[in-house]
Formats: C-alpha cells, sequence, structure tokens
C-alpha cells in the first residue's frame, strides 16, 4: 500500500468516534390468557408446576397487589399497550374481527409505548394475540411493531387452521408474519415461543422490546396429549386440559428465557410477567363460564370488578437492577409497563404526557417507599370500583348498592363494610366519579351484538337464498 494512502486511513480512522455499547435494557412483556391468579407455583399452585414462571419469580419481584385496567381481554391489551386508561379513547368492550372495519379497533390516534421505543432504536416485536383490531390502519406492524407474527382477533384454535370454514371471529384463520398469511405446526403455544425466542436470538447487540402475547390458557381447551397425561391425577377435565396448557406455556417462557441466556443478555433483561385478566369462573358472582382455572383466594372472575376479575399474577424480573426474591405490597397496574419501560429505556419520563402509569424501578430498588399510587380504577359498563393506596376498596357490580371492603386484609371481599363507613364510601365514590369525568364512552359496538346486526343486514342485502349459498350468519365464537 503506498504511504500517503496508508497516512490518509490512519487519519480517517483516528477520527471516527467510538461508539459507546448500548447499554439500555432489552424488555419482555409476558400475558397469558384468562389465567387463574392461583395457578402458578409463585402464587400457590400445587396441582399445576410452572417451574419457569416460579424461577422467574424467584430471580425478582412478586407484586402481591398486581392489577390490570379491565376484566377480560381487548380492553386490558388496550391499556396495556396505551399505558392509559382505557375508557380515556373510548375502547371499553373486544372488537369484533372484521378487517373491513376501519372503526373497529384501537383509535389510530392513540400512540402505544412501542412506537417510543422504536423511535429510540429499540426493535420491537409482537408475537401471538393482538384483539386491537384487525383493518389495516390497527395492525401492529403500523403501531409501532417491527415485527408480528401471531392472530388479529380474540383468540385461536391451538391444532388447527381451516379456511373452508366461516371466518367469524378468526379462531381458524392462517396466522400472519408482517402482514402476509403464516402457518404453524404443531401446538400453537410452542411454535409462538419459538418464534419468541427465535426473536431474541436474532435481535443481536441492539436493544429489542418483545411483546409475547399468548392465548393460552384461553379457550378452547386443547393441548398435547402428552402434556395433559402429566396431569391425570386432577379428576375435573377442564382443569386438567387447562393446566396442560399452563404447563406447555411455562415451558415455552423457559425456552425464551434459555434464548436470552445463551446471547448473554438475561442479566440486563427487564421482564414482565401478568395474565390479561382473571380466570372465567362459573358460579353467582360471574355470568362467565368456567375454563378449570382458580382465582382462590378471590372472590369472583373475568368480567368482575371483583379482585377474581382484575388482581392477576404479575412479575417484574430485571437481575441488574431488581433484587431477586423481592416482594411489593402496594397496589400495582398494567399502566406502569409502559411508564417503566419508556424511563428504562431513557427515552425520557415526559414522552406521552397522557401516560397514567408510574416508573416502577424507584419503587423496587429502594429509592423511594412511597405508593406507586394514590387511587385505581376500573369500569365494565355499569361495574365500576376504585381502590385506594390503603386498601380500600368501593365497588359496584351492576345491580344494587356499592360495597365497601378493606383489602388485603379482606381478599375474599366477603365483609362488606358500606353500612358501617358511609363517609368514607361517599369520599371513594367521589374520587372514582372524578375520574369517570375523564372518560368517553365505549366507541365500540360488543362483538356478538356487532355480528348479529351485520348478518341482519346482509340477510335481507342478499338476494336469493344466502344461506343455499353457502352464507352461514351467527356463527360466532361464544368465546370474550
Amino acid at each position: 500500500m503506498k504511504p500517503i494512502l496508508c497516512l490518509a486511513l490512519f487519519l480517517c480512522s483516528a477520527t471516527l468516534p467510538v461508539l459507546a455499547k448500548d447499554d439500555r435494557p432489552n424488555i419482555i412483556v409476558i400475558m397469558a390468557d384468562d389465567m387463574g391468579y392461583a395457578d402458578a407455583g409463585f402464587t400457590g399452585a400445587t396441582d399445576i408446576k410452572t417451574p419457569h414462571l416460579d424461577a422467574l419469580a424467584a430471580s425478582g419481584v412478586v407484586f402481591r397487589q398486581g392489577y390490570v385496567t379491565h376484566p377480560f381481554c381487548g380492553p386490558s391489551r388496550a391499556g396495556l399497550l396505551s399505558g392509559r386508561y382505557q375508557h380515556r379513547f373510548g375502547f371499553e368492550t373486544n372488537p369484533a374481527y372484521d378487517a373491513s372495519n376501519p372503526y373497529m379497533g384501537i383509535d389510530p390516534a392513540e400512540v402505544l409505548f412501542p412506537k417510543h421505543l422504536q423511535d429510540a432504536g429499540y426493535r420491537t416485536g409482537v408475537i401471538g394475540k393482538w384483539h386491537l383490531g384487525s383493518a389495516p390502519a390497527f395492525h401492529p406492524n403500523h403501531r409501532g411493531f417491527d415485527y408480528f407474527y401471531g392472530f388479529l382477533g380474540g383468540g385461536h384454535d391451538y391444532i388447527s387452521i381451516d379456511l373452508r370454514k366461516p371466518v367469524a371471529e378468526g379462531y381458524l384463520q392462517a396466522l400472519e408474519r408482517n402482514g402476509m398469511p403464516a402457518a404453524f405446526d404443531g401446538y400453537l403455544t410452542t411454535a409462538l415461543s419459538e418464534d419468541a425466542a427465535g426473536f431474541v436470538r436474532d435481535s443481536g447487540d441492539r436493544p429489542f422490546f418483545l411483546y409475547l402475547a399468548y392465548n393460552a390458557p384461553h379457550a378452547p381447551l386443547q393441548a398435547p396429549k402428552e402434556a395433559i397425561g402429566k396431569y391425570a391425577h386432577i379428576e375435573d377435565r377442564n382443569r386438567r386440559i387447562y393446566a396442560a396448557m399452563v404447563d406447555v406455556m411455562d415451558a415455552g417462557i423457559g425456552k425464551v428465557v434459555s434464548a436470552l441466556e445463551d446471547a448473554g443478555h438475561r442479566d440486563n433483561t427487564l421482564i414482565f410477567f401478568l395474565s390479561d385478566n382473571g380466570g372465567p369462573q362459573a358460579g353467582p358472582d360471574s355470568p362467565s363460564k368456567g375454563n378449570g382455572s382458580s382465582n382462590k383466594p378471590f372472590r369472583g372472575g373475568k368480567g368482575d370488578v371483583y379482585d377474581g376479575g382484575i388482581h392477576v399474577p404479575f412479575i417484574a424480573s430485571w437481575p441488574a437492577r431488581i433484587p431477586a426474591g423481592s416482594s411489593f405490597e402496594h397496589p400495582v397496574i398494567a399502566l406502569d409497563i409502559a411508564k417503566t419501560a419508556l424511563a428504562c429505556a431513557g427515552t425520557g419520563r415526559g414522552v406521552g404526557s397522557g401516560l397514567e402509569g408510574v416508573d416502577l424501578v424507584p419503587h423496587l430498588t429502594g429509592e423511594t417507599d412511597s405508593p406507586p399510587h394514590d387511587m385505581l380504577f376500573w369500569k365494565n359498563g355499569p361495574r365500576w370500583a376504585v381502590l385506594s393506596s390503603k386498601g380500600d376498596k368501593l365497588l359496584s357490580q351492576g345491580k344494587g348498592k356499592a360495597e365497601l371492603y378493606r383489602l388485603p386484609e379482606d381478599v375474599s371481599e366477603s365483609r362488606n363494610l358500606a353500612r358501617e363507613e358511609t363517609e368514607q364510601a361517599d369520599r371513594l365514590k367521589t374520587d372514582w366519579m372524578g375520574w369517570n369525568e375523564g372518560n368517553v364512552p365505549c366507541r365500540l359496538m360488543p362483538y356478538k351484538a356487532y355480528h348479529r346486526d351485520r348478518d341482519a343486514f346482509f340477510l335481507e342485502a342478499i338476494p336469493g337464498d344466502a344461506t343455499k349459498a353457502g352464507y352461514r350468519p351467527g356463527k360466532v365464537s361464544t368465546f370474550k
């Protein structure tokens, strides 16, 4: 090489900036679907084995009063990803699966927190269940996610794809990978887990955010035979299959953690785990049919504003920052995940001034000992609830007068104090009404009513005998 060229190369290399290693944490949010509070080892299960979740809990903090923003699927996910109470933008029911409807989904003006992470240089991915709208404007690739593998509706068959069947709620439709049809082999939960592990491996040294949204153990109750066989000791058939579904999900979470360890990323990865709502319970306090789950010791289940509907298993693990084996007693809520993620990613605490959660890390590291929230709120149609940081919870299940309970000393919400402590009940009701003033009416029609009315319209609009032509109205999923 000529001397002049060597000198030029030396001078150029001497002036190039040295790029600092990006030490911002990776962030993973793992969400189960319809999982009962008592169905993991770290929350007390003895008949269902969850060694990987238990290890995750032992490596970080278990939130003893961990809540979601809604007692069923779609709205709970809207609150999680927006970082705001979903009532602020009228998302209070599950959207119908209809890719032709540009209104049946989360408001396009609502910026989801993964978009802020994407703008900050994170590689972002969502794998699994979306349930925030199926038209193009709502698609994950248009809402802050670089990568999507999964399904847009509220559930999916765990074994089959069958495009010969009516679309209905999309349980038998093809999966998608970044807007293109995709398949899966074997059992869906395992396929989602393996794809998530692949996402981790493919991210290299670039910080990433992964939202792993399982549909397990949501209905339909389906599991591999070998997994069901592990739980032959469980007499109840539904719980036996349900236990197998949780077991396979737990194994999948283990695969994701192993991928992190193999890539050397585990210490600097913040992992959250939670369910989207409580398990569906059969009984007088809940209209939902049971799926074999258990919300003990709480009252009620999916759909309720009793703790059985909104108090969920909730973990955070970040070995580099959060002390292992921790337990946090103050109430927290899924809204906090967005604010915590953005703060950890260095996007600035002011990003998205409308965010309603808090950065949990200072509370978990001992930098502050104050409760993260003064009040938490819920609304599900006529049902509503408010919980103070001191544990006073006022609620209405939409029938009769409001009920007042003192948590966590009365976790089963069995002793109603409303008549004894009328002043406190009135104060909490005033707080709830003040919060509710900032909400807007639900802008979505419930999915069952939507399908019913759309079917009726097409039956009138289609000339001739539509049924003979292959049209099958009313074939919608009964699952939320």
